[in-house]
């Protein structure tokens, strides 16, 4: 099965010329006294500084369009926002083309401080560990961000195109893609010491990392694409105590996400678009279920995947047809829809509060 590359789907998108809005329905209108314990992060279209972050109330069903725009006097969250997390009293967005990191109050939404460096380009995930949060970035740059100043203290380098970002065994992990050198891809994942902040080890993988994971035994997944040709992609998983491959999985996984001792992951193919959606049990790496959602009321085009670690519903996004406002679908642990909403245009990513 070929996958069309991300950026092969982008100029796809921005050749439509036309951006395609729904209409605000009546919940849109923000309700100071609601609890909005759902952020789901819109990533936006290339170029049209539209991304935006949709606030949800899970009881109420109450909703904010955009909490950013709301919160902070009509400004726009920026241009394709990669990535979201929550950590203590504040959420940090990366936030790529714009070439920042914006940091904001968890409960309001508005923004405390832009991180920016004119010498560092192009941020694309971030994730967080023992009062710091960390970064890498597509000129190939990872920093380390004091939570209290906010300030950068430390910068590092990884390889080319860091496309993925965890921590596992007090050791950060970046997936080095790449991905701007096609067909010529990396094939690593740089290890960096947290206490030096400086890389001890590459690990080779298989081609074209991305996603990187790790789960709740220290283990770390990545997932491979392949050259989208003739190298298939794979899932591999990496022991964060030897730092070394020690088994390869002949899956195709676009995104995943874990829960407990399972992964949950999807599969699309572009060609005839089409999702499955499947459970990997990490404790004897077999499939134990090959269809995670039941009925009929599945995504069109799955575009994240992210687990409520105090539920465990599922939420899947959905972006349509890349041009119109996207779907958050969420469901039980049983595979049963709980309930769907509409969010802001390429849903990404969803946070828990």
């Amino acid at each position: 099965m070929k996958i069309h590359h991300t950026t092969n789907r982008i100029v796809w998108i921005l050749t439509l010329g036309i951006i395609f809005f729904s209409c605000e329905k009546p919940n849109d209108t923000p309700d100071n006294n609601s609890t909005y314990d759902i952020w789901v992060l819109n990533e936006g279209v290339w170029n049209m500084n539209n991304s935006s972050i949709t606030a949800y109330n899970t009881i109420t069903k109450d909703k904010i369009r955009d909490i950013y725009k709301h919160a902070n006097h009509n400004r726009s969250l920026g241009d394709v926002a990669n990535d979201m997390i929550i950590y203590g009293s504040k959420v940090y967005i990366v936030v790529n083309v714009s070439n920042l990191i914006d940091v904001l109050d968890k409960n309001t939404g508005a923004s405390i401080k832009q991180i920016k460096r004119a010498d560092i380009q192009q941020p694309r995930c971030i994730t967080s560990h023992n009062g710091k949060v960390y970064a890498c970035y597509f000129d190939g740059s990872v920093v380390k961000i004091d939570t209290l100043s906010l300030e950068i203290e430390a910068t590092a380098q990884a390889g080319r195109n860091p496309d993925g970002i965890c921590i596992a065994n007090n050791k950060l992990y970046v997936s080095n893609s790449g991905g701007l050198d096609y067909p010529n891809y990396d094939n690593t994942v740089s290890v960096f010491d947290l206490n030096l902040f400086s890389e001890i080890k590459k690990i080779t993988v298989g081609m074209n990392p991305k996603e990187i994971k790790a789960d709740q035994n220290g283990n770390v997944y990545v997932v491979c694409n392949g050259n989208y040709d003739d190298i298939a992609p794979c899932l591999q998983r990496i022991n964060s105590n030897s730092d070394a491959v020690e088994k390869t999985f002949d899956l195709e996984v676009v995104n995943f996400d874990f829960y407990n001792n399972s992964m949950y992951f999807y599969t699309y193919d572009y060609a005839t678009s089409t999702a499955s959606y499947r459970i990997l049990d990490l404790l004897n790496d077999h499939i134990t279920n090959t269809n995670f959602i039941s009925g009929n009321s599945l995504p069109q085009t799955p575009y994240g995947i992210n687990i409520n670690p105090y539920t465990g519903d599922i939420y899947l996004t959905d972006a349509l047809d890349y041009t119109s406002m996207g779907d958050v679908h969420c469901y039980g642990s049983d595979g049963k829809k709980k309930f769907q909403f509409e969010a802001g245009l390429l849903p990404k990513k969803v946070v828990f509060k």
